[in-house]
């Protein structure tokens, strides 16, 4: 309040729909500012006379210091804007008419309408956001308004079947679903500046709310009343159709002139394919293009919210979230909006774990990498040799998906993103129905840096099955945490989560075309575990282990090719799982190993 001016107005859209818009002003009028804008559908709080946290209001303490004009945007349909809310609003570019509205208009008709009724602005705009935020920052990049000169989506989703909140290759994110749909979905009337109520889950604990809750067709009528439209969209859509082709926000990134600060974390357990994704999208659709990408060691976030020196068990030498914060955002906004200081950033600017180091390439993924493949073996080794010739095998678990394999020892409900993507994996290591992989203590340092391609070969007994698989850093057994170490189990032969991803076995072929599975038939499964930084040191070991279930992050599969929205707890069935390992059947996963050694 003694910096900054507050009004709060209604902007009018071009269909007349008015939106809900906070406006905080430089009381310093001796100088103009560039306009930076946030648009979300989890209310822009506080409102009336009240100041938002200044958190919640710059991508950076260092920007409230330096003098911006910030505005903050209720989207339409939600809190105190009017209009309609949709889930993921189609874009519509492709429509034509005053009235064709999406989060790209609604974003353009803003920035004209600040910069016709604002004083004291330079005719520069930027926008910034993290998840659903991050995602209307995309959209604002779409036939950007001439005045958007630099834009950062932070943690943005692009596809939600394919690899981002509600899906990862078709296979459902329950916890999250759920969690989301009782929260921001629910339909309340308007306007309102008051929150959802909290669900009452009855229970502490998210696994046995969820296995006492039945298969996923029972939710809706038990928890939804069959009336959340989000959740119907499931129900109605459980492949890869229209419904969901229209939402990929990839398709639509064609001429993105704009400087562009694409921002992940590596252990974001909501969306990291989407910022990769549209890295890449953007890289392929434009050949001229101002776009960097920014990973670091966070969860969904946490660059914004917390200091980054570690999460959960794990530690990471240095305050990561911080030096985001001063030595990234703040002069990546101050040279595009203000033109002040210096900004000549390579490609890729990303944190090594393992080493604990900034490092910037000129490419991302690097290009001194080549995939080297690490095979399966007889009694659960791990060995970049290939199988040998006379060797023929597989090894098998019995699968009970009503006895799922849990995905967080957290004791908790909702939606627990905070540290499970980077959790101890001696969990699950010592379970009969997961097989766990391990190479020999290593020689030396190996850093891989790019996506991780697993390559099954599988047979099942069911006609449809999940197959996870996790790369895991396995500790030294004497290692000890360095402190002040934030770790809550001892530290050696702690198991270090790395990268986890699932394939729907059904989706194998084709996401909109799903295939049953030949019982006993060995069957090929190729998916990406995606991007990661990481080095293996010296002294550790490399895991992978693979199962066909993570609850309740994921639903539960029946095993057996059907609709699973519509399927009942009779058909649920336990299946024996084969993961085959030969010279003609050799599944592995491919690395993308550093040639090139890193100082």
């Amino acid at each position: 309040k003694e910096h900054y001016d507050k009004t709060e107005v209604m902007i009018p859209m071009r269909d007349g729909v008015k939106l809900f818009t906070a406006i905080y002003t430089p009381k310093n009028h001796t100088q103009r500012y560039p306009i930076l804008l946030y648009r979300t559908p989890y209310s822009i709080s506080a409102y009336g006379e009240d100041y938002v946290a200044p958190a919640k209001l710059a991508p950076s303490l260092e920007m409230l210091a330096e003098g911006y004009i910030f505005v903050s945007q209720d989207l339409r349909g939600t809190y105190k804007s009017e209009g309609q809310f949709e889930v993921l609003r189609v874009n519509r570019q492709k429509g034509s008419g005053v009235m064709s509205t999406d989060e790209s208009t609604d974003a353009y008709d803003t920035i004209d309408w600040l910069l016709e009724n604002l004083d004291h602005h330079n005719g520069r705009v930027g926008q910034w956001g993290v998840s659903y935020s991050g995602w209307t920052t995309v959209q604002g990049m779409i036939n950007a308004h001439p005045a958007l000169k630099a834009s950062s989506p932070q943690a943005s989703p692009s596809d939600m079947f394919i690899g981002d909140d509600w899906h990862h290759n078709g296979a459902f994110r329950l916890t999250y679903a759920f969690a989301w749909m009782n929260y921001a979905a629910q339909e309340r009337s308007k306007p309102t500046q008051a929150q959802p109520e909290t669900f009452d889950y009855g229970t502490p604990w998210g696994y046995e709310f969820f296995l006492n809750a039945g298969p996923t067709s029972d939710l809706n009528k038990k928890f939804f009343g069959g009336g959340v439209p989000g959740w119907e969209d499931f129900i109605e859509h459980p492949n890869y159709d229209e419904y969901w082709q229209r939402r990929n926000v990839l398709q639509y990134l064609d001429n993105i002139e704009l400087p562009v600060l694409n921002v992940a974390g590596w252990f974001d357990a909501e969306d990291f394919y989407g910022p990769v994704s549209i890295y890449q999208e953007i890289e392929r659709r434009n050949p001229v293009n101002q776009s960097t990408f920014v990973s670091g060691p966070w969860k969904h976030g946490a660059w914004h919210r917390e200091r980054g020196s570690s999460l959960g068990d794990i530690q990471f030498g240095s305050e990561t979230s911080d030096y985001f914060k001063k030595h990234i955002v703040t002069p990546f906004f101050r040279y595009h909006l203000k033109g002040e200081g210096d900004w000549n950033p390579p490609e890729a600017i990303v944190f090594e774990t393992g080493r604990n180091r900034w490092r910037k390439f000129d490419a991302w993924p690097p290009p001194d990498v080549e995939a080297r493949n690490l095979y399966f073996h007889s009694g659960g080794r791990l060995s970049f040799d290939e199988p040998d010739a006379r060797m023929i095998g597989n090894d098998e678990y019995v699968s009970d998906p009503n006895k799922p394999v849990p995905f967080t020892t957290d004791i908790s409900v909702g939606f627990p993103g905070h540290t499970w993507m980077i959790e101890d994996q001696r969990l699950t290591s010592t379970r009969t129905d997961v097989l766990v992989y391990e190479s020999d203590v290593l020689t030396e340092d190996i850093t891989i840096a790019g996506p991780i391609l697993a390559n099954l070969f599988v047979s099942s007994t069911g006609t449809d099955a999940d197959f996870f698989v996790k790369l895991i850093d396995v500790h030294p057994g004497d290692y000890v945490a360095p402190e002040p170490s934030t770790a809550a189990v001892p530290m050696g032969g702690y198991q270090m989560l790395l990268g986890v991803e699932v394939m729907r076995a059904k989706y194998r072929n084709s996401f909109a075309n799903p295939e049953p599975l030949q019982p006993n038939q060995v069957t090929p499964l190729s998916f990406h575990i995606w991007d990661k930084f990481h080095t293996f040191k010296k002294g550790h070991r490399i895991m992978v282990q693979v199962h066909s279930s993570w609850f309740p992050a994921y639903d539960r599969n029946p095993q057996q090719f059907m609709d699973i929205y519509q399927a009942k707890a009779g058909d649920y069935r336990k299946a024996v799982q084969s993961i085959h390992r030969s010279t003609a059947s050799p599944s592995h996963l491919a690395l993308p190993v550093m040639v090139k050694k890193l100082d």
